[in-house]
């Protein structure tokens, strides 16, 4: 079979991290004869040469290319196109993963759409990915009708004979965006870009140390040289107007005015505060014309317009007014309705520990002038965020806390201006209702097993800010009952450390309050087992029970049906299996889970004489108790209590 894609990854010195990421590329769905994976070292002096061509030995779709240190990525990568044999090229770091099933959504999205691009959907821990190109599949995207420029990195699929035909290859040697030129360019000189929005392809690893080339220190004169290269390619293929004033504004106001905004300006030394200052003035003022920062949010074109007049001074005290200013998600009612989760938010901005306030008048600006001085900056600020309030957005995303994949959600939004008595002040506060179906959360897929946070995500007067929605009350650790929905045990609850909400999907155990179950409550008659469960299911569903005795096991089939505001458990008893033994018990919820789970249950049932009891478990006898006392110890030595605690951390 002809090969479709052709995996490229640079390496230099990844040490065993390097294991993760070959992991993930040798389990992809896409069939093995269809794939190669192509690894440039580039002058590894680690094991990792040794262990490459070992592996390559090993498994025909790997080739190991050995050159020497180049210092960068950018001349692995071209050596890797040079070798490549696949219709498409990908690109993957050392550090990072692909989903299972990447290579084959991406290759069969770009061959259905003819694309010569593909961005598949991203997602991190402890890095910023983008966040509004993912909202949705984009079949044919361009630069005019997708933010597309809001992801330059080069982890993407490309068509070979489009890069062959026109020539385009990474810029080489020890320099910064050399992925910014690679990528802006094939934006746009394609005929075609697809974006795939509800499956995550790529997982961007943690980086913990400074041996990449991409994380060296910040010499702002070097970054900014290279950054011009970029705006070079945009000045080549695009005609002055609307267009390039947009591309040219993605790199005013991510690599320019962002890094003079809030903490992140203020956590720079001042010699260094001071050189990044005059090397993005020096930008400003030599490439952008007025219609670029035109088009900035109101808290952004403060910040460049103040760069443009040269007032260091106030941007910094800007940057320090800014500092304090936070988005809180105060949650309300989390329900269950009609099988979905339920839950309501109001989101607002603060400072200095409240509401933050914006003029309820009119205030006079002149936008074609820099601001007075910082209190005028504000008050303009403020006016904005007044007048375009209309436009403000709230979103909710579920975040899976292992792997950072991300997943808007279904949300009403409602937007209400509060007067505050006797100031002539105003707070602007957005509402926010979401629905959440354990079938589809994860881009239209059900929800994996695990932890998910929610978070806020809200857009206004120039800020874009998260917040985890929380805290609630901090005595209920339950927001509600947990959910039996979708084949997935789903329960909302109140984090521990902050009192944030979160979703625990088919790993709570105690905090389902199976444990308060009574044999008073539960009927063992007629051949059936009958017991109110703390659950909520939205129609009768299968669960399995099973009961144990000293020497013997049997499963027996049950449904759990919605009871008031709790479920109940019905299953059949095969009585003449039981008699003359007490026999623990265990209950499925989602038999059909990749890995079932049995949750033990506070009953036991005793049969005699064609009768059953329903009884309390037997106490364990001394043996028992310190065969479990030393496994605790164990755990904890193994440093186990720590993974079982992160159940429900933060």
């Amino acid at each position: 079979m002809p090969v479709k894609v052709s995996v490229i990854v640079p390496v230099h010195n990844p040490g065993a991290r390097i294991g993760d990421c070959i992991a993930s590329l040798l389990k992809q769905s896409l069939p093995t004869d269809a794939y190669e994976v192509i690894f440039v070292d580039d002058g590894s002096t680690d094991a990792t040469p040794a262990r490459l061509d070992a592996l390559a030995a090993e498994d025909p779709r790997v080739r190991v290319v050995h050159q020497d240190n180049s210092g960068w990525s950018g001349k692995p990568r071209n050596v890797g196109i040079a070798a490549a044999r696949g219709q498409y090229v990908m690109f993957v770091d050392q550090d990072d993963l692909l989903g299972d099933e990447a290579l084959e959504r991406m290759y069969g999205y770009g061959v259905a759409n003819r694309a010569d691009v593909v961005v598949g959907k991203m997602a991190a821990r402890g890095r910023p990915v983008p966040v509004e190109l993912f909202r949705r599949n984009r079949p044919r995207a361009t630069v005019e009708d997708a933010p597309l420029i809001d992801s330059l990195t080069p982890h993407k699929m490309y068509r070979k004979a489009f890069l062959d035909g026109i020539g385009l290859r990474f810029p080489e040697g020890r320099r910064r965006l050399d992925d910014h030129v690679f990528v802006t360019e094939a934006y746009l000189r394609a005929a075609s870009v697809s974006v795939i929005g509800d499956y995550v392809c790529y997982y961007h690893g943690r980086r913990d140390d400074r041996s990449k080339a991409g994380i060296q220190p910040f010499d702002p004169a070097a970054y900014y040289k290279n950054l011009r290269e970029a705006l070079d390619v945009v000045e080549r293929y695009t005609e002055p107007g609307p267009v390039r004033d947009t591309l040219y504004r993605r790199w005013l106001r991510v690599e320019m005015v962002d890094r003079l905004r809030g903490r992140r300006l203020l956590a720079l030394p001042d010699d260094h505060r001071r050189k990044l200052f005059e090397e993005i003035r020096q930008v400003v003022v030599e490439r952008f014309g007025p219609g670029v920062a035109a088009g900035l949010q109101p808290t952004q074109q403060v910040v460049a317009a103040l760069v443009a007049a040269d007032r260091l001074t106030d941007v910094t005290a800007f940057a320090e007014w800014e500092a304090g200013v936070e988005l809180t998600a105060a949650p309300d009612l989390v329900e269950w309705r009609d099988g979905l989760l339920r839950f309501d938010f109001a989101a607002e901005l603060t400072a200095d520990g409240g509401p933050l306030t914006y003029p309820g008048g009119s205030v006079r600006t002149r936008p074609d002038e820099p601001p007075r001085d910082v209190a005028d900056a504000i008050a303009r600020v403020g006016a904005g965020a007044v007048s375009r309030f209309g436009r403000a957005t709230a979103d909710l995303l579920l975040r899976e806390r292992a792997t950072g994949a991300q997943y808007f959600q279904p949300i009403e939004v409602t937007r209400e201006i509060v007067p505050v008595e006797d100031s002539g002040q105003v707070r602007l506060v957005l509402r926010g209702v979401v629905t959440v179906d354990a079938a589809t959360a994860a881009g239209g897929a059900p929800l994996r097993g695990g932890l998910w946070d929610t978070y806020a995500r809200i857009r206004l007067g120039g800020w874009t800010k998260e917040s985890r929605v929380g805290p609630g009350p901090r005595k209920a650790r339950a927001a509600t009952s947990a959910g039996v929905v979708a084949g997935r045990v789903v329960l909302p609850y109140w984090t521990d450390r902050h009192g944030t909400l979160s979703l625990d999907v088919d790993r709570a155990v105690k905090r389902l309050g199976l444990n308060g179950l009574s044999p008073d409550d539960t009927d063992a008659s007629a051949g059936r087992l009958r017991a109110p469960l703390p659950l909520y299911t939205p129609a009768a569903t299968r669960v399995l029970l099973k009961l144990t005795s000293s020497d013997a096991s049997v499963e027996t089939p049950g449904t759990l049906s919605p009871a008031d505001d709790s479920a109940l458990l019905e299953a059949a008893l095969p009585v003449d299996r039981l008699d003359g033994a007490t026999w623990r018990s265990a209950l499925c919820l989602a038999p059909d889970a990749d890995e079932p789970r049995f949750l033990p249950l506070p009953l036991a049932l005793r049969a005699a004489a064609g009768t059953v009891e329903v009884v309390r478990p037997p106490r364990p006898g001394f043996i028992r108790q310190l065969a479990r006392r030393v496994r605790r110890l164990l755990a904890a030595t193994l440093g186990r209590r720590a993974a079982v605690g992160a159940e429900h951390g933060i």
